[in-house]
């Protein structure tokens, strides 16, 4: 979720963003398999098992950030966020879906006075809880809530390396320095900690200094997201969404960064850095195991629908946040049955039925393009990724 879910909503994008723990376990369980077997088995997820739940817990928020996947956001919590009994059967019906991560993002998660009763209560399922927020209201009391909830990670979103740019972006003075607060104060309370920064114009020269930035605070990690042009982010798409080519430069020199394996590093909302990564790898004659690439070999591009999903504080169930085409509804359906049976999510578990130059791509199991660009570009989620330079071999055959 970077904003993935909503303007105060960071997203502790899983793999990557797995509490310590569980990279630990799963790092334990891979280390005699280096010859890259085990994390090809995992990148494929024949099973689609889910790994990661995104839930919109509330649409209320304090920012009003320009690239907010909402264009109906609030600065009160809203009449139709789901109740708190309702919420609880949510997260029970989550953890019967196979014990995924849960990530309770926004809008602005700390709005809802009953979070922290939330998270208890998923943790007591046997989950394991990630929140996204933007920070600003987290003072030393609010940080100790969080943790005594049993949070296991916490993103704040930082969209520039400096007050400026990030208050700019946010379209709150003073936002910068409060989430900077936020992330000290939880990182006093021995929180693990992750970055999340969107990647467009306003802040296009800045990413080495946010992933310098990053690495100053102690966070354990950095994810960056591609803007995405849906909600507030199509108004401002011709102004900030950054060319093709710009992807590219700044995939390659993310990939530069994440071989100084100080921090975690994240490409999210950007499927093509599992091309780069693997191009890259070739030229330098290494082979992609979780020892040289850490979770990135274990996972792939676009994950929506075949191992993440979204939940929309109404109940609605979407293969990501940023693609506005409903799986189901909890209040309708089963979660478990959304995720099994859904016609949508079925789709998206076919790369074969990829269109244009992703349908022929060698990397497309790899890659599969970003669906909700796609969508915003066509109107069809399965065609090609509009803001990828690769041109497939079998394309430049033909």
């Amino acid at each position: 979720m970077k904003d993935h879910h909503g303007k105060g909503s960071g997203h502790p994008g899983m793999p990557h963003g797995m509490p310590e723990g569980t990279i630990k376990e799963v790092y334990s369980q891979i280390k005699d398999h280096e010859d890259g077997k085990v994390s090809r088995k995992y990148m494929s997820n024949m099973q689609n098992q889910l790994r990661l739940v995104f839930w919109e817990t509330t649409a209320g928020c304090n920012l009003e950030c320009i690239h907010c996947r909402r264009l109906d956001v609030s600065t009160q919590l809203m009449n139709d966020d789901l109740t708190k009994e309702e919420s609880f059967e949510l997260v029970e019906a989550i953890a019967e879906a196979g014990k995924p991560i849960l990530v309770l993002s926004g809008g602005e998660p700390l709005f809802r006075p009953d979070i922290f009763d939330i998270s208890k209560h998923a943790v007591k399922q046997g989950l394991t809880v990630a929140l996204a927020t933007n920070g600003t209201l987290v003072d030393e009391a609010m940080a100790k809530k969080i943790v005594d909830a049993g949070v296991s990670r916490v993103s704040i979103s930082l969209d520039g390396a400096d007050a400026e740019t990030h208050d700019m972006f946010r379209k709150l003075k003073g936002s910068f320095n409060q989430a900077i607060k936020g992330f000290n104060h939880l990182k006093d309370q021995g929180m693990g900690m992750q970055i999340n920064c969107t990647i467009a114009k306003h802040n296009q020269d800045q990413l080495r200094d946010m992933y310098n930035l990053a690495v100053d605070l102690g966070a354990e990690a950095i994810h960056i997201f591609m803007l995405v042009p849906v909600g507030c982010g199509v108004e401002i798409a011709d102004d900030q969404m950054l060319p093709a080519d710009k992807y590219e430069e700044l995939l390659n020199l993310f990939y530069d960064l994440s071989k100084e394996a100080v921090i975690q590093t994240k490409a999210t909302c950007s499927p093509h850095y599992f091309r780069i990564m693997r191009e890259r790898a070739k030229e330098e004659g290494v082979k992609i195991t979780p020892k040289t690439h850490g979770m990135a070999a274990m996972t792939k591009g676009c994950l929506a629908g075949t191992g993440v999903c979204f939940v929309s504080h109404k109940g609605e169930v979407f293969p990501c946040g940023y693609l506005p085409v409903e799986a189901g509804h909890i209040k309708k359906q089963k979660f478990v049955d959304i995720w099994k049976d859904s016609a949508v999510f079925a789709k998206l578990r076919q790369p074969d039925l990829l269109g244009g130059k992703c349908g022929l791509c060698e990397y497309k199991k790899v890659c599969e393009g970003c669906r909700a660009r796609a969508f915003y570009e066509t109107g069809d989620y399965m065609a090609e990724e509009p803001y990828c330079i690769y041109t497939p071999k079998l394309a430049s055959k033909g």
